[in-house]
């Protein structure tokens, strides 16, 4: 994940600098675009066991591994990793 709060790519669980996890994405987006629901195979061409998209505190994450085995295409968890207290929550307009 990046401190502007784009789109991050986390692999075996370091973040990828901005512009490596912009490409990172376009070439993922490409490829679900020509073959959905393929992770298994997206993480291959990339030299990966596995890729998974993730929501972080917010932030969708792409986290790859090259160890973890693939999960199945499934919607994207939202994982909180930071904690935010009654201060740090929004109010919601209604």
């Amino acid at each position: 994940m990046n401190a502007r709060g784009n789109l991050g790519v986390s692999v075996d669980g370091t973040a990828l600098a901005v512009d490596e996890a912009r490409a990172f994405w376009r070439r993922f987006n490409r490829w679900m675009e020509d073959h959905f629901g393929d992770l298994a195979g997206f993480a291959a061409a990339e030299g990966f066991t596995s890729v998974r998209p993730e929501v972080h505190d917010g932030v969708p994450v792409l986290v790859a591994s090259r160890t973890a085995p693939q999960q199945p295409y499934a919607p994207a968890p939202a994982i909180a990793t930071k904690r935010t207290g009654a201060a740090g929550r929004r109010r919601r307009r209604r």
